[in-house]
C-alpha cells in the first residue's frame, strides 16, 4: 500500500478547534521550531554550585576596563556582584550606629535580643556587628561580631537573632559600649501583595523608622533595575533608592554600593528605573523625584550631565535636565534600543531620543491605548521591542502594533494576574526567540513560558521555572535563575541540569478526504534525528498515534511504538476518521529533531 507523509504546519495554534487546526501542532513542552520542524530545546546546567540569599529577579553582565567580567544579581534580600563564579555581597547599608547596641542572652538559648533605639529594621533584615564585647560566657565577641539575619522585631527599639552559640549562665553582660551595627537596606518580599503592584502606590510601608512587627519585608515585590556606566554599576530598587558601585574604589574588597545621592545631593533619591543612554553617555532616571523634592513623580524623566553620573543640577554649562510625559499615570518600563529609548506607560508608548543641545533629549508619543503586564515584561531586540500586555502581545519596529498570537488563550486563560509583576521577558538571540516567563493560575512563581520565534514567525510554549533571564553576549550561554537561587547556563547540553528532560509535541487530529470515511493505520515509517544526543544515551522516542471518530468525541484509541535510531519501520494499529501524532522523549542525554514520518493508510469499514 502507498505511504502518506505526515506533514504539519510549524508552530502551535490553540486558538481554533482541533478539527480546524488539521495538519497543525497543538501542544508541546521543551520544544522549539527550526526550519519549520520541531526539535527538543537545548538543556541547562548550573552556572555555579553556590547559592545566594533570596530569589534573583535581575541580571546584568558587563566588562571593566581591565577585562574583569562582572554580573549584578538582585534578589529580595541581597544584591550581589558575581566575579569568577564567586557571589560577592555588595548590598547597600541604610544606617550605621556606634556604641548604641546592647545585647541580652538567656541561659540555654541561642536567641539574642539586641536593643538599639529607633533601629528602623524589619523581620528578615541583615545586620553586621563589629567591636562588640563578650557577654561573659559562650556568647563571645567572635560570636557577636558577624552578620546576622533578624528573627523577630518586637518593637522599634529591639530585635532578636539566632547566634552561632548557645548562651550559658555566665552570659550576663550586654556587649555594648563600642558596638558598631551596620544595617543593610530593608529586605523586600518575594511575592506580590494585593494593592502593591506597579499600579498600586509608592514603594514602602510607611515612615522611615516606624516599628515593624510583620513577618514580611517591604510592601512591594522586590525588583531591581541595573545598568553599567562604563565599568561602574548603577542600580536601583524599582520605586526605591538608587545606588552606585564604583569599580575603581570598591572592586578590590567588593565593598558595598552607596546611594547615588551621597555622591551628588541633587541626584534623584527614588526612581522606577535607572538606565544608561549608550549613544550619548547620560545616566537616566525614569519615574523619579524632581530636583528639590522628595516626592516621586512616576511620569518624570531626569538625566545627568553627559559623561557624568554625579552631576544632576541643570546649568548652562552642562547637559543635565528633565522631561515630563503628559499621557498616562506612570511609566512602567523603559527599554533601550540601538536608536532610542522606548517608554511604555500604563496607557501608551513614547520615544525618548537624544537630539543634542540645548534640549538634550526629545520625547514623542508613538502609540496610545496599549498596556503592559509588568515592569520586566518588555525586551529589546535590535531596533525593535516586544512586550506582553494585559491580554495580548505587542511589538514596536518603528510603529506599535499588536503581535498576532495563535496561543493567546492558552497563556492568558491560565495566568495568575495577582503575580503578573513577576513576568520576565528575555531574548535568546541564537535562535531568534523572544521568551516570556510567567506564573500560571495555579502558581505564585513563573512556572511557564511562551516563545515567539521572530525568525520563523511561530509560537510555542512549555513549563519551566525561571525568575530572571540574561541573553548570551558577554557570557557564552544564556543564563536563567529560579527560586532555588541557582544560576543556570542554558543551551548547554540536552538535559535538565543533571536530570533527564522530558519533551514532547502533539498534533491536532488530521483526517484524509475531510474525514468522510473510516481509515486504518497499519505501519509507521519514522523520520527522527538523534545525532545531537550524548554518545552514551539510549536514543529512543515514543511515537503515539491517537485515533478519533468525530471532532467532539475525543480520542478513542491509541497505538504506541518505541522508535530508536535504527528503527526502519514499526507496526501500529489505529482506526478512525482522523488521527493525531505525539512524539515524546524522557531519556537522559537524548536530543531529537522530527522530520516527516510516513504511515500506511487503508480505507476501512464501520466495524
Amino acid at each position: 500500500m502507498p505511504l502518506s507523509k505526515l506533514q504539519f504546519k510549524p508552530g502551535l495554534n490553540t486558538e481554533v478547534t482541533s478539527y480546524s487546526n488539521a495538519s497543525g501542532w497543538r501542544d508541546c513542552d521543551k520544544i522549539r521550531f527550526r526550519f519549520g520542524f520541531p526539535e527538543k530545546l537545548g538543556g541547562w546546567l548550573k552556572y555555579s554550585t553556590s547559592t545566594m540569599i533570596g530569589t534573583p529577579r535581575s541580571l546584568h553582565a558587563w566588562r571593566a576596563l581591565d577585562a574583569s567580567e562582572y554580573m549584578g544579581i538582585g534578589a529580595e534580600a541581597k544584591f550581589y556582584i558575581e566575579e569568577g563564579l564567586g557571589f560577592n555581597d555588595v548590598t547597600p547599608l541604610r544606617d550605621t550606629t556606634t556604641g548604641e547596641v546592647t545585647f541580652a542572652a538567656v541561659n540555654g538559648s541561642a536567641t539574642i535580643t539586641g536593643t538599639d533605639n529607633d533601629h528602623g529594621a524589619i523581620v528578615g533584615d541583615y545586620v553586621t556587628f563589629s567591636s562588640a564585647a563578650s557577654l561573659g560566657g559562650n556568647i563571645t565577641a567572635a560570636v557577636l561580631n558577624q552578620e546576622y539575619k533578624l528573627l523577630t522585631v518586637p518593637s522599634a527599639n529591639t530585635y532578636t537573632f539566632t547566634a552561632t552559640a548557645t548562651a550559658n549562665s555566665s552570659d550576663s553582660g550586654n556587649g555594648g559600649g563600642s558596638t558598631v551595627a551596620a544595617y543593610q537596606i530593608n529586605v523586600g518580599i518575594t511575592t506580590v501583595v494585593g494593592g502593591t503592584g506597579f499600579g498600586a502606590g509608592t514603594f514602602g510601608r510607611g515612615t522611615y523608622g516606624s516599628a515593624a512587627t510583620t513577618v514580611a519585608g517591604g510592601g512591594s515585590l522586590r525588583l531591581w533595575r541595573q545598568d553599567n556606566f562604563g565599568e561602574d554599576l548603577v542600580f536601583n530598587i524599582y520605586d526605591g533608592a538608587i545606588y552606585y558601585w564604583d569599580k575603581s574604589v570598591q572592586a578590590a574588597t567588593f565593598g558595598r554600593a552607596v546611594t547615588l545621592a551621597s555622591l551628588d545631593s541633587s541626584a534623584p533619591t527614588i526612581a522606577r528605573q535607572m538606565l544608561i543612554s549608550d549613544r550619548d553617555r547620560h545616566v537616566i532616571a525614569v519615574g523619579c523625584n524632581a530636583l528639590g523634592s522628595s516626592v516621586q513623580d512616576k511620569l518624570l524623566i531626569r538625566w545627568s550631565d553627559q559623561e557624568s553620573a554625579t552631576d544632576w543640577t541643570p546649568t548652562a554649562a552642562n547637559t543635565s535636565g528633565d522631561l515630563l510625559i503628559g499621557n498616562g499615570s506612570q511609566i512602567v518600563q523603559a527599554v533601550e534600543t540601538r536608536r532610542e529609548i522606548i517608554l511604555i506607560t500604563d496607557m501608551g508608548v513614547h520615544s525618548l531620543q537624544f537630539i543634542g543641545p540645548p534640549f538634550t533629549f526629545g520625547i514623542n508619543q508613538i502609540a496610545n491605548g496599549t498596556t503592559i503586564r509588568g515592569p520586566n515584561a518588555a525586551v529589546a531586540v535590535g531596533d525593535g521591542v516586544f512586550w506582553m500586555g494585559r491580554d495580548r502581545f505587542y511589538t514596536y519596529d518603528g510603529q506599535v502594533k499588536p503581535l498576532p498570537c495563535p496561543v493567546l488563550d492558552t497563556v492568558f486563560q491560565s495566568f495568575n494576574n495577582e503575580q503578573g509583576d513577576k513576568v520576565f521577558a528575555g531574548s535568546n538571540s541564537s535562535f531568534g526567540e523572544v521568551i516570556w516567563f510567567y506564573p500560571s493560575a495555579s502558581s505564585t512563581e513563573n512556572d511557564r513560558y511562551v516563545i515567539y520565534n521572530y525568525s520563523e514567525n511561530v509560537w510555542y510554549f512549555g513549563t519551566i521555572e525561571r525568575t530572571a533571564w540574561l541573553d548570551r553576549g558577554l557570557k557564552q550561554y544564556p543564563i536563567g535563575t529560579n527560586t532555588s537561587t541557582y544560576l543556570y547556563n542554558h543551551e548547554f547540553g540536552v538535559d535538565d541540569d543533571e536530570d533527564a528532560m522530558t519533551s514532547y509535541i502533539e498534533s491536532s487530529p488530521t483526517g484524509v478526504d475531510d474525514g468522510d470515511q473510516f481509515l486504518s493505520l497499519r505501519r509507521l515509517i519514522p523520520d527522527i534525528d538523534f545525532s545531537k544526543s550524548d554518545d552514551s544515551a539510549s536514543k529512543e522516542a515514543v511515537f503515539t498515534i491517537k485515533s478519533q471518530r468525530f471532532p467532539g468525541s475525543g480520542f478513542v484509541g491509541t497505538s504506541t511504538s518505541t522508535v530508536t535510531s535504527t528503527t526502519d519501520q514499526s507496526n501500529i494499529r489505529a482506526r478512525g476518521r482522523s488521527f493525531g501524532l505525539r512524539v515524546e522523549t524522557t531519556g537522559l542525554g537524548v536530543s531529537w529533531r522530527l522530520g516527516s514520518p510516513r504511515v500506511e493508510i487503508r480505507k476501512d469499514g464501520m466495524r
